[in-house]
């Protein structure tokens, strides 16, 4: 190929095969990052599940507090330390860090409950010091923690009114709703800011009182029981599960605009900013339900920390194998066209040799039809010749020899027996003579011919069913079927070869034969009941019957075509196209037409 145009072409396949590259490089990108981020996806929304699951069990935990609290009457510091350690915070809540019992009492009660809560021991397995009610001022009732586990962490706490720091509504709420409710906001825990938490509380009303409506709630409202739990132990604890360290959790009141949590915050940056989803970082968000407030949970990671090292290399792998392949099949495509067009044009090379020798045969072959047709002529002539050679000749001759012996014959019957039985034997062998004679000018050529084809058909039929026994008829739907000498040679020829192959080949009992001259067009049609041809009878070896027949009807420029199977006989079908013969003439009769005259009264006398 010339080197000018393999540049361009070398140029095309590059700039293909890199944009090819591309697509390849950013389609497995894509498909990468939106895996990587279903699968972020999926991370969120189990931590989602483990933290509802864990604020569930929080949940329990009070639930079982409140119905130990409620049927016991009369609460007990003991019964309580018994209730807590049988959780076993550390093990199964690591995240709750205290629980609680807030007692109600009214101002009247204010006197009675001070006398009995500064009668209870101090010290001792309990570890409770002195009470002391911390209230900051006089008010209508008093929300006051009288037990509250582990006590030695949470000592600071006994004696607190949770009424006293604006708590009001929200406990007013609780007991006259019925339902579990939070504080809404983080405290910090054991001061401190990082480790902020959150409490919830669920009221509980004695034991055997009416609660269906609100004043009867506040009749039998007792007090409330709560818990406190550590936001960074609940949150973290799940992060640590999930195994997921290189992911940043914030959790914010939805309701309140507060930040709960955030993994990402220090000391100095309790609220460090919002994560923003862009091309570098993952970002998805999911609810939280918490006692009838919404908690929204942000979880954002780097999509290079989310990446493994495989995830990173398959996109510029894909880029490359796409690049590499296209330049492959580029240069295979360009080498294929390459062979193609050189194919091409050794095919049109080959293509015009071989019109050029298919040129060469069709003119081989019409000579070679031509020579056939003139050799068949020529054989015809020639058997014609031979005929009337031996008609005019030897049948005369034999004929002058019979008449002197049937004299011979008559004039030694009485006088000279012996000599009249040898001249009759003579006259007896001259007679066979005279028919082997006429058997051999029937085959080199029957005079019949002379006298037209149908004639000829008629003779050649009644010959076979002589000979061979076999039941032949003839269909002749016009008895003046005429056709030129050559023409009616060569039906006279097929239908003899056809003959000939049904008595030795077809073991037939019956043939028909129909000869007809329609518009122009004379048809001969062999049909026979025999066994058939078999499969590839017609390609034989050293089979030239129908070879010979085929021929003889191309040369006349008609048509061929044979029928057979197996068990159900054969058909074979001529047709030619013959001119109308003009009226015949009768012109005097000149010594050459007298010689044939006289052959044929001879032939009349020998039959």
């Amino acid at each position: 190929m010339d080197k000018r145009k393999s540049i361009p072409a070398l140029f095309s396949a590059a700039v293909l095969s890199a944009a090819i590259g591309y697509l390849l490089f950013w389609f497995t990108a894509s498909w990468i990052e939106a895996d990587n981020r279903e699968r972020f996806e999926h991370l969120a929304r189990n931590a989602q599940y483990m933290i509802k699951a864990r604020l569930k069990g929080y949940i329990d935990v009070l639930q079982g507090g409140a119905s130990m609290l409620r049927t016991t009457g009369t609460p007990s510091r003991k019964l309580f330390h018994r209730y807590v350690d049988g959780l076993d915070l550390p093990k199964h809540f690591p995240g709750i860090v205290t629980v609680n019992y807030a007692h109600r009492v009214k101002r009247n009660e204010l006197a009675g409950f001070l006398a009995h809560m500064r009668a209870q021991p101090v010290g001792g397995p309990d570890g409770y010091p002195p009470f002391a009610l911390k209230t900051p001022g006089e008010q209508d009732e008093h929300e006051v923690i009288v037990m509250i586990d582990p006590i030695r962490t949470w000592s600071e706490r006994y004696g607190h009114d949770i009424l006293a720091r604006g708590y009001e509504d929200v406990s007013d709420h609780l007991r006259d709703s019925g339902e579990m409710t939070s504080s809404g906001y983080p405290m910090p825990i054991l001061r401190d800011r990082l480790n902020m938490g959150m409490a919830m509380r669920l009221p509980i009303y004695r034991d055997g009182m009416p609660t269906t409506t609100v004043q009867e709630r506040r009749a039998a409202y007792m007090g409330s029981v709560g818990i406190g739990f550590s936001m960074p132990r609940l949150v973290q604890d799940v992060l640590n599960e999930m195994g997921a360290d290189d992911v940043r959790l914030s959790v914010v009141d939805a309701d309140a605009g507060v930040l709960l949590f955030d993994s990402a915050a220090t000391r100095s940056s309790l609220e460090p900013p919002r994560p923003i989803a862009d091309q570098h970082t993952f970002v998805t968000k999911v609810d939280i339900p918490f006692t009838g407030r919404t908690w929204h949970a942000w979880f954002s990671t780097r999509k290079r920390d989310a990446y493994t090292h495989f995830d990173a290399s398959v996109p510029w792998m894909a880029g490359a194998a796409g690049f590499v392949v296209t330049m492959l099949l580029s240069a295979l495509f360009q080498t294929m066209a390459t062979s193609r067009r050189r194919a091409l044009h050794l095919a049109n090379l080959m293509t015009r040799e071989l019109r050029e020798s298919q040129h060469r045969l069709e003119v081989s072959h019409q000579k070679l039809r031509g020579l056939a047709a003139h050799a068949d002529h020529i054989k015809e002539e020639e058997r014609k010749r031979i005929a009337r050679e031996i008609h005019d000749d030897l049948g005369q001759n034999l004929l002058a020899l019979r008449i002197e012996a049937d004299i011979l014959c008559s004039r030694t019957a009485r006088s000279h027996p012996r000599l009249h039985a040898r001249a009759r034997a003579t006259m007896e062998q001259i007679d066979t003579t005279i028919k082997s004679v006429r058997q051999i000018i029937n085959d080199l050529r029957p005079n019949v011919l002379d006298l037209g084809l149908s004639a000829a058909v008629e003779w050649l039929i009644a010959d076979f069913r002589r000979r061979t026994g076999i039941a032949c008829d003839l269909v002749d739907g016009n008895h003046d079927v005429t056709a030129d000498d050559h023409c009616a040679t060569a039906f006279f020829r097929i239908l003899q070869e056809s003959l000939s192959n049904v008595r030795r080949h077809a073991r037939a009992t019956k043939v028909q034969v129909e000869l007809l001259c329609v518009d122009g067009t004379l048809s001969m049609t062999v049909a026979d009941n025999g066994q058939g041809m078999p499969p590839g009878g017609r390609e034989k070896a050293n089979s030239f019957g129908l070879v010979g027949i085929e021929e003889r009807v191309k040369i006349l420029g008609g048509t061929f075509e044979v029928t057979s199977g197996p068990g159900w006989g054969t058909v074979i079908t001529v047709s030619v196209r013959v001119k109308t013969p003009e009226a015949p003439e009768f012109p005097e009769l000149v010594p050459d037409e007298l010689t044939v005259l006289g052959s044929e009264i001879t032939d009349e006398l020998l039959t």
